[in-house]
Order: C-alpha cells, then structure tokens, then sequence
C-alpha cells in the first residue's frame, strides 16, 4: 500500500498542476468544454484514488469541490471570476493536504471548512441538499425531466486487483452515486474453499445503471483502476422526455442473450420449439446458468423503466520510471563514456587496426546510448512557464495592474535538473517585471500605452545551448539612476565610462536596488544577485537590454544538460583543465612576440580586435618554464569575448561532469571535475568566476 500511496501522490501532484493551467486558460476562454471537463476528471481522480488510497481528508474535501464542477459542466453554474479563484485556492489547499502526508505542516481546518461552505454556496438553491443527508440513488425530479441513458456494464476485476490496492465494491458504490441501478454478482469462479486463495479475486458483475451524467462519468469511475480491470461499456437503451416509444417494451429475454453473445442465432432458433419459457429452456438445454439469466431478466426489467445511449472516450496510458534511475542510468552512462575514452586512447598508441576497428564501434555506440539517455531526461520547458501564469495573474491582482503573459517556445526541452533549478531565479525575473517595470493602467495610458501590459516568455535552442528570453513591455530601466545608486554605494566610479550593457549588469551586484520603497514584491536589494549566483552556478550568462519608455529585455543563455557536456581539454605543465566548448570561439597562438607587443597590459590584437586575456599560469600560480609558443582559447563570458592563456590545446573532450566534493566545495574558478581515459583528473574551469576573480583583484590593486 506505501507504494501506491507513493503512485497516488505523485499522480496527484501533476494534476493539480493540470488544474492550475487547465483554470487560468478557461478564465481567458470560459466557453471551453474541454478545459471544464478537463478539471472535473482530474478532480474526480484524486478524489477517487484518494478514497481507494486512504487518504479520506483529501477525498472528502475534493468530493465537495467536484460537486460544484458537476454542476458547471452539466450548465447550472456558470464560469465565473469567483468561481475561478475559488478553484485555485481549492487547488492549492488540496497541494497543503498532500504537502501534509510528505512530513509539511498539517492543513488547518478552519480553511478546510471555509472553503467547503464557499463551494455550497454556489450550488443553486434547488440542487442542495442538507448536510449529511447522504446520496438518493434515485434520479432527482430535475434529472428525471433531462434525457437520462441505461448503460450495461460488465466489471471483470483482474485475479490480482487486491494486491495492486483496490477495492471493487467502492467502486460499485461510486456507480450507485450516479443514478438508479442495479447489480448482478458472477461467483461461479469462485474455487472450493481448500484451493481458495484470500488474496484473489474470483467474482465479476454486471451493472445497470441509468443516469444523465453520460457515459464520461461512467469511464471517470474507472480511471484509476482501468489497467486491472476488464470493463465494457454499452448504452442499451433511450429514454427522453416526451419520447413517444417510452412506453414500449424492452426486448425479450432470448433478444438479451443474444445481443450480448451468451447464444447463437441457431441455439435460439432450436429452443423457441419447446413449450417452456425461453429462460427455462435454456437451463434445461445446459447453454447457459441461473446467474446469466438472472443478470439478463434484471436488464430486462431494469431497461423497463429507464434508457439511454453510448459514447466513448479514449483512454491514455504510460509509463513511470522513478527519477531516481534515471539518474543512476545517466551515471552509468557517463562511466562508459570515460572507459569508452580510455579503450579509444589505448587503441590509438597501440595502433592495432583490429582494435582501432573494435574501439571506433564502441565509441559510435556509446555516443548513440549517451544521446539517447540525455534525451530521456529532457523535458519541454513549457511545464515551467505554465506555472508562472498563477503568478503573474496572483501579482498582477495584488499591485492593481493589468497583466497578460504569453509564451512562445513551450516544446523547446531542457535537462529536467536544470528545470527545476531554473525555477526560483524566473520567479525572481518575472516578479521584477511586474513590479519595477509594468506600470499602473493609468500610468500606461498617460503614456499612450494599452491599460494591459504583457510580459513575454520565449525558449529557443541555439547550437548546445538555450536562450530564455523575459520582456516586458514596460517603462524600462533608467540609465541614470542605476548609475547613481552605483556610484553611491561604491560599485562604480563617479568618472567611469560605462557602455549600456555595463551599466544595466549592475543591477546584478549584491544589495543593488533602485526602488525607493520597501514592498513585499521587492525593494530590499535582495533577488538580482541571486539570479546570477543561481545562472552562474548553471554555468550560463544573464544578458539585459532596455529602453526608456519600451521596455526590458532579459536573456538567459543556458546549457542544454549539466550531466555530460563537449569540451576543450587543455593543459598547462602536465595538469589538465576542461573549458565547455559552448563558450570556445577559436583558438590562437600566443608567443613571446605578442606578449612583448601588449606593453605589459594583458590585451591581444586578434584580428584588428583587442582582446583581454587571463594567464592560467599565473591565476594558478604554476611555475617553471613557458613554452615558445602558448596558446589562447577566446571565449565569449557575459557577452564579452576574453582569452585563456594556456601551454597546449589538446582538443575536443566529451565530459562527465563530477562534484568536487565537500572539502573543495568553496573554491572559485573550478566547477567540477572530470576523469580522463587513462584515469587522469582534469579540473573544469567557470569562465565567469575567473574572469569575476581578475577583475575583482585588479580593482583591489588599483584602490589600494
């Protein structure tokens, strides 16, 4: 049962995030159908498996909220503002109740019972019943005017439905709740009780069931237990109000079996000579048992009173693997990677054409299995950015502004790790659009602007990276005053020279902030800094454009995966480093010459273009003797390009990326390590942090 309480939350997780994005897209579109069907069957499921699982609170709160949903899809309520945050308070309440079962802090029952008398309210008056006065399984005076269907359905739990975790007779009980039936039980499965196994179950049913919800009810009843289950589904008869056949007799006994293939056409024909009832006959002939022509008469005399038609809906099934193995198979992977490199390397110095043969076929391989793996860890981006849309409705309310998100780029797919630590920092991103740059509806239209603002969400894959892209349209950011703050707490010089792109990074310093009050939004300097600590850590870069009046632009560059990625080992004095190839331009050579043509400055004409370089000799103080010629890997860091000095360019690597490990955790210019073929450690360089450590020293040098 723990493991499928473990099922049941995680499922019930994603559907509450269905939830949120199936109600923020039905407030824009309150016509859809599907999206109103949409959030009643995930709240049906949660509420259903919730009862088989035993977690009753849940089921018994979300059984309030479905109430209120059935009338919506059934026309007597309708969409509302109200109704809409209602909903997502619901939502969020249930998340507490299962946040709850995880060890959080238990949901408070003053909410739970606000919230349940809330959602009674909204039935109309001649729908609600008195509290506690149970289910009438006969159909309501209402229902009984509305055209209502009788549906046959056969329920044939697998041997094994106990061990999985369910339970049949609560799920005949959740058929009865939909109107008026009747249940016919096979036990001739049933073994002698010395062969009889507790754990099994020998017993299937027929139901009958009338009802008006339609046959989606019917299937959402099964939507859990369908995989253990055999179940069929047939609309067997009409009844509307005013139908002119309503008082014709149901088929008889021999039309039943025959339609539901308990006999022949044949053995029909040869009974109907004999003098006895059709059901009598088939006994005595051995074609059939009491309990088949009981369950026939009972449809018989069911359909008699009620009728109805069929639909049917398509149901989805999938697979689970745990995170967990998926995070093993990458590190599988990952180790076959670094032993494919050493049999490659083995190969190469032996020269062995057989060898050679067999290492080059392993590599292809390797290559296809690491390609295939990272590509079952990806994940379209488009689950994150449906959760901002909460968010930005949330703030936008609460600052009395008027915001509209769209999104572009939803399919674009990223490492799932890399996802789910992308989170906090756009949050941070989008919060400060909302707060600093999207204006008041007043401010807006003084400016000639429309009342609603948007704020635009964008993923695009570029080479082995992605481009996220936050804008909004904005008073954007001012110059001016991001120079002054600066300049008064010290981050910039009153005589710098600053481009735009200089200035607008500044808001990325710890404790910068421009807003001149304190709010619960922001205003404490707290937010940017961590942006970039978090995209640092990612080993991306943050990009920010703006302009007066338009604007602000935010870009995050991004790798696709952070578990293997191509890379650049070079070497300096028989150590080795990795420099992620996303960010390697080219590679040049650096000899004493050009070093003697800088002058003493740390600068490089690359082609007519002057570029700062940083001396890995030097930044890590390794000593001896410099070859005659070094060379220089240009790399794009923030947007500027930079080079790295470096005795050798050994060439492209693919790297395993391992954590240093505690002990090393606070060291700067490295952000992890590798293990060459032959076993060797090479040290992966963060170009950002280095260049950040260069410059911080030489502004210590140049202060003091």
């Amino acid at each position: 049962m723990d493991k499928h309480a473990e099922v049941f939350k995680e499922e019930a997780y994603e559907h509450l995030a269905e939830i949120e994005t199936a109600l923020l897209e039905l407030e824009e579109t309150p016509d859809d159908t599907d999206l109103i069907d949409c959030v009643f069957r995930s709240m049906h499921t949660i509420k259903g498996s919730g009862s088989m699982f035993g977690f009753d609170d849940i089921a018994a709160f979300t059984h309030e909220v479905e109430t209120v949903l059935d009338f919506v899809r059934e026309g007597k309520i309708g969409i509302t503002k109200q109704l809409i945050d209602l909903t997502l308070l619901a939502r969020d309440h249930i998340r507490v109740m299962l946040d709850a079962y995880e060890g959080g802090e238990p949901a408070d029952e003053q909410t739970t019972k606000q919230l349940i008398d809330s959602f009674r309210s909204l039935i109309p008056e001649g729908e609600r019943k008195e509290e506690g006065s149970g289910s009438d399984s006969s159909p309501s005076p209402a229902a009984a005017k509305e055209e209502t269907a009788t549906f046959r359905i056969q329920f044939c739990p697998h041997t094994d439905v106990f061990g999985k975790g369910a339970n049949p007779i609560l799920l005949l009980n959740e058929l009865r709740e939909l109107g008026s039936s009747r249940v016919v039980a096979y036990t001739e499965a049933i073994p002698e009780l010395e062969e009889l196994d507790p754990e099994s179950c020998y017993a299937r049913w027929d139901i009958f069931l009338t009802t008006s919800k339609g046959v989606d009810a019917i299937k959402d009843v099964f939507i859990f237990a369908e995989d253990d289950c055999d179940i069929t589904i047939d609309a067997i008869d009409v009844l509307s109000e005013g139908d002119p056949d309503k008082e014709k007799e149901y088929k008889k006994l021999g039309e039943i079996l025959l339609e539901r293939g308990e006999i022949t056409e044949e053995e029909l024909q040869m009974t109907l000579s004999g003098q006895k009832k059709i059901g009598e006959i088939l006994l005595d002939a051995g074609l059939v048992n009491e309990e088949k022509i009981e369950s026939a008469l009972t449809e018989q005399e069911h359909v008699k009173e009620q009728r109805e038609k069929k639909k049917s809906v398509e149901s989805a099934t999938s697979v689970r693997v745990a995170s967990e193995k998926l995070d093993q198979l990458i590190d599988l992977v990952g180790e076959l990677v670094t032993a494919q490199a050493g049999l490659s390397q083995t190969a190469s110095r032996k020269q062995d054409p057989e060898l050679v043969l067999i290492s080059e076929g392993i590599e292809r391989l390797t290559a296809e299995l690491r390609d295939n793996t990272m590509s079952i860890r990806m994940l379209p981006i488009g689950t994150t950015f449906s959760k901002f849309r909460r968010l930005v409705r949330d703030l936008s309310g609460e600052l009395n502004k008027e915001i509209e998100m769209s999104t572009e780029g939803a399919e674009t797919e990223l490492d799932k790790t890399l996802i789910e630590r992308l989170n906090d920092p756009m949050v941070h991103l989008i919060r400060n659009s909302i707060d600093h740059g999207i204006e008041i509806p007043e401010e807006r239209e003084a400016a000639g602007k429309p009342r609603q603002g948007t704020i635009y969400l964008s993923a695009v894959h570029s080479g082995a990276e992605v481009l996220i892209t936050i804008k909004d349209d904005g008073k954007g950011l001012d110059k001016e005053k991001i120079l002054k703050k600066a300049v008064e707490r010290g981050l910039a010089s009153p005589n710098a020279e600053l481009s735009d792109k200089e200035i607008f990074s500044l808001i990325l310093m710890p404790g910068f902030s421009t807003s001149d009050t304190v709010t619960k939004v922001s205003g404490r300097g707290v937010g940017m800094d961590v942006v970039k600590r978090s995209i640092d850590s990612l080993r991306g870069s943050i990009d920010i454009s703006s302009e007066m009046g338009t604007g602000t632009t935010i870009t995050l560059k991004l790798p696709l995966t952070l578990a293997i990625i191509e890379g650049l080992l070079i070497e300096i004095k028989n150590e080795y480093f990795i420099l992620p190839l996303s960010a390697v331009e080219e590679c040049v050579e650096f000899t004493q010459k050009d070093r003697a043509k800088a002058n003493g400055k740390r600068l490089l004409n690359v082609r007519g273009e002057i570029v700062p370089y940083i001396n890995l000799r030097e930044q890590f103080m390794v000593e001896g003797e410099l070859p005659e010629i070094e060379q220089v890997v240009i790399s794009t860091v923030h947007g500027f390009r930079v080079g790295f000095v470096v005795d050798q360019v050994i060439g492209e690597h693919q790297t395993v990326i391992k954590s240093l490990g505690r002990a090393y955790k606070e060291v700067e210019g490295v952000s992890g390590a590798t293990t060459l073929g032959d076993g060797t450690v090479a040290l992966i360089l963060d170009a950002p942090k280095l260049l950040q450590l260069v410059e911080q020293k030489e502004e210590s040098l140049s202060l003091a």
